[in-house]
């Protein structure tokens, strides 16, 4: 790793830190637990669609305080939902606060929370949405499901589609005429709308958790058959090597070949391949649960997040905070993609 780590930073400086904030953000994802204020259901009856919570040093008379405080936010016009600072009291920001215990990935309990206040003020990095509900909280809970659906998605679609690209590559004839076709015929659906028709064969009564696995499914159906044929004409060409040959000549298995002498000689094109695919799964997944086919409430995932604000002009003139898991869905994406076309120098043998 630390090796990597030098040669990322020796050929892109913007690689490396597209790399750094993935691996800080995918932490502070997978451990949204320790680091959200208020759980994903948690709501604020009375502060339904609340601007983000200012955070203030300096006190009314200009005073500076060393620990940051915030103003409780009270509602002036409920038709409009306008809100302004209740200045008459502030409500300093603790760390390592105590509160309702908490279950980290089901199995390890928390009571401390990285950061809050204490009530009835409430602290929204990002504001509310319209039941009240803080989305920092929900857009870290949601990025765990999002990201977690494009890993596991995609090591899927790879691990199949490196199997059977190899074993086409390898074995040819019927064998290989057999999977390219079926693979061609994959290929030929526009995959957005081959998404749309394999999640309508299924019943929307579906639980999350269900749902969960029908997109990690549905994704990696989609996603397999493009590295497939990629995979097939790289194993083509590496099957007459020497080294190849010479496995066979000493009587190893066609499995054993495959598996340690090919397939490990496509993981320079396969990892940087997987690293430009993943945006694509991240995509698939908010397109569904943006069209109400993916992860439904009260769940958060960034797509049901932005189903929202489809059809509501007031989210984009008065809530536009509403809008920010769109620009964390961008940025994840383009660090993505900085990443992969930096892993091309990087793992090319050439350049070893």
């Amino acid at each position: 790793m630390r090796i990597f780590l030098q040669r990322l930073r020796r050929y892109s400086k913007l690689g490396y830190l597209s790399f750094i904030f993935l691996v800080i953000f995918y932490f502070i994802a997978f451990f949204a637990d320790l680091f959200v204020p208020y759980n994903y259901t948690h709501q604020w009856l009375s502060k339904s669609f609340c601007p983000p919570t200012k955070i203030h040093f300096i006190g009314p008379k200009g005073h500076f305080h060393i620990r940051p405080f915030v103003y409780n936010y009270v509602i002036v016009n409920p038709a409009l939902r306008t809100y302004k600072e209740d200045k008459t009291k502030k409500y300093p920001i603790f760390f390592f606060v105590k509160g309702p215990e908490r279950k980290i990935f089901g199995i390890f309990k928390t009571d401390r929370y990285l950061f809050g206040v204490q009530k009835p003020a409430g602290i929204f990095l990002f504001g509310t949405d319209l039941y009240g509900r803080d989305l920092f909280s929900r857009l870290l809970y949601g990025a765990r499901i999002s990201l977690s659906i494009s890993l596991i998605g995609v090591l899927f679609s790879f691990v199949f589609g490196l199997i059977t690209g190899g074993i086409a590559g390898y074995y040819g004839g019927v064998i290989d005429y057999i999977i390219m076709r079926f693979t061609e015929i994959l290929m030929v659906f526009p995959s957005f709308y081959l998404m749309l028709a394999l999640r309508a064969a299924f019943p929307l009564s579906l639980s999350s958790v269900q749902v969960y696995f029908l997109i990690v499914l549905i994704l990696s159906i989609i996603g397999w058959a493009g590295l497939a044929r990629i995979i097939r004409g790289m194993v083509l060409s590496i099957k007459e090597e020497e080294y190849v040959l010479a496995a066979k000549s000493m009587g190893l298995s066609d499995f054993k070949i495959i598996t340690s002498h090919i397939i490990p000689n496509t993981f320079s094109y396969t990892i940087t391949a997987l690293t430009i695919s993943i945006p694509g799964y991240i995509i698939g997944e908010a397109a569904l649960s943006l069209l109400g086919l993916g992860i439904q409430e009260p769940y958060p995932s960034w797509g049901n997040i932005l189903s929202s604000t489809i059809g509501n002009l007031r989210v984009l003139t008065y809530d536009p905070w509403m809008l920010i898991p769109g620009f964390f869905i961008f940025f994840v994406l383009i660090n993505f993609n900085f990443l992969g076309d930096v892993l091309r120098s990087v793992l090319d043998p050439k350049n070893w």
